[in-house]
């Protein structure tokens, strides 16, 4: 056997939910992820079922993400959303009629977005049910990541935290997938030492640590990031291939760069006048993406050549063919070098396929097809089922890490949001001092803790830093934190002797409704 491929996708979205609204511009970013990527990876998986192609996947669904799949209000919205895609194709379809290139491009969104909501509809709108499936018939391994993606090294020095959202994750896992989730996604790739203690008592057994976080390993990994290390607790660690990443992440030589794919940022919510666009618009009044582009990424001038939805395609195809003479060409160098089966591992984010690159589905149909068609090339498989394959691997800690610029914390600590931490410090140490005071509450006390619970969650998202940091929306993510931070802090001053103010309650718990089953106590 030439060695394994580990194909990881990492789902996740921060919990954005504002049922005050009845439109609201950051609930699209889910919407958004539906329509181009979770839909998409769907049919990817029922064709190959369908086809007799097993490709063995890893998919993180992060617990923020399968609330929002789950909630009803959300659903309805992602509906709607579906349904005006659909509406506005058939108003550019009219509109085109006199340029055919436009037409031919706008008759490809209709019929995509048509089968958007047929397949949204088909699965009764629950993704996570979907997901499930694929799961239970073997098809595909579904872990976790912390609760709301905190990011985990920040909240070493309180362990209860630490805790909360590794138990809070696993636990709603349960709820969702019906058994215990045995992997987890560290948000960011983040790892320090003191995560072990947690992630053993939660039973699991293996995460991804970036590239550096192995091979700095003490003592060095032998096989460097082409085998599993087990941590000092006995939780395997899996180290990202720096060639699968550069050949799709790199800007310049990576693959959604190419000419033939479809431009992300030229989209008609910006093309056109307002008021045609304007019922379309996520914010009424301000100019949005409505995932109608007709344009190809051309080159880095301005001007911009008509998409050609064929020619992306077979561009798709085209990369994936050198992916996988690429991966044939590793293993060999591996097999030649190595005493036992390589293992390979590639994790994304999820919605670089779809969303950011509009082909990447095309990409990974393709590429499945194409090893199928290769038998012995490599073996598609998850983590896991590694493990059980090979059980026996080095002992090694592996280095402080994560994914991000620099390789550590950076955009997650720095000029921009350090602000924040302070804050979470002071809510961290409150709320263990409310789950030590509360061991046996009344009805509305326990409420009220669950809820505080809930806020400090939300709080400690490791999305709202990183919004601060890239400037994407950081009045949105400075105000999050802030209400998650005040709400958390009148919940303690009135369970800490003040009433408990039963009608703002209610209505708190009916905007961050996630986790409905959360156990406080882990804080205590």
């Amino acid at each position: 056997m030439a060695g394994y491929f580990a194909l990881i996708l990492h789902a996740h979205l921060p919990f954005v939910r504002h049922p005050e609204h009845a439109q609201f511009l950051e609930e699209n970013w889910l919407f958004e992820a539906v329509a181009e990527t979770y839909l998409p990876l769907l049919r990817l998986l029922e064709g190959w079922r369908r086809d007799g192609l097993s490709p063995r996947l890893t998919l993180t669904l992060t617990p923020t993400l399968c609330a929002m799949l789950q909630d009803p209000l959300l659903q309805d919205r992602c509906e709607r959303y579906l349904r005006e895609q659909v509406a506005l194709a058939e108003k550019e379809i009219q509109r085109t009629r006199w340029e055919k290139p436009l037409q031919q491009v706008a008759r490809f969104y209709h019929e995509r977005f048509t089968a958007a909501q047929a397949l949204y509809a088909g699965h009764g709108r629950d993704l996570v049910r979907a997901f499930r499936q694929f799961q239970e018939s073997g098809h595909l391994e579904i872990i976790t990541s912390a609760a709301t993606h905190a990011l985990l090294p920040l909240l070493a020095d309180h362990p209860p935290s630490l805790r909360a959202q590794v138990r809070v994750a696993c636990d709603h896992y349960q709820h969702c997938f019906g058994c215990e989730p045995r992997g987890i996604w560290l948000p960011e790739c983040a790892y320090v030492e003191a995560l072990e203690e947690v992630l053993q008592a939660a039973d699991l057994r293996w995460f991804v640590t970036d590239t550096h976080g192995l091979l700095h390993a003490r003592p060095r990994p032998r096989y460097a990031v082409f085998a599993p290390i087990f941590t000092p607790k006995g939780i395997a660690a899996f180290g990202r291939d720096p060639e699968c990443s550069r050949q799709v992440w790199s800007r310049q030589a990576g693959y959604p760069g190419d000419p033939r794919y479809r431009d992300f940022y030229r989209d008609i919510g910006f093309d056109l006048d307002l008021e045609y666009i304007a019922p379309h618009l996520a914010a009424p009044g301000h100019r949005g993406f409505t995932g109608l582009k007709y344009h190809r990424i051309t080159g880095r001038a301005p001007h911009k050549e008509i998409y050609d939805r064929a020619a992306a395609v077979h561009a798709a195809g085209e990369h994936a063919r050198h992916f996988l003479a690429a991966r044939r060409a590793q293993f060999q160098r591996l097999g030649e070098a190595l005493d036992r089966p390589p293992i390979v591992v590639a994790p994304y984010d999820a919605e670089l396929f779809g969303h950011w690159w509009f082909e990447g589905p095309e990409f990974l149909d393709a590429l499945v097809r194409q090893a199928g068609a290769e038998p012995g090339a490599f073996t598609f498989i998850t983590p896991g089922e590694f493990l059980r394959r090979h059980p026996t691997h080095q002992a090694a800690t592996p280095a402080a890490s994560s994914w991000g610029e620099g390789g550590y914390w950076r955009v997650w600590l720095n000029e921009k949001n350090e602000w924040i931490y302070p804050h979470l410090r002071a809510a961290q140490e409150r709320m263990t001092e409310l789950a030590r005071r509360f061991p046996r509450p009344d009805a509305i006390q326990e409420r009220a803790l669950k809820q505080a619970a809930r806020e400090l969650l939300l709080a400690q998202a490791s999305d709202w830093p990183f919004l601060l940091r890239s400037e994407t929306r950081p009045g949105y993510a400075r105000k999050r934190v802030r209400e998650h931070l005040l709400r958390f802090t009148r919940l303690y001053e009135q369970l800490a002797g003040e009433p408990l103010d039963r009608e703002w309650l209610r209505q708190v718990e009916e905007r961050d409704n996630l986790f409905p089953d959360l156990n406080y106590r882990y804080w205590a």
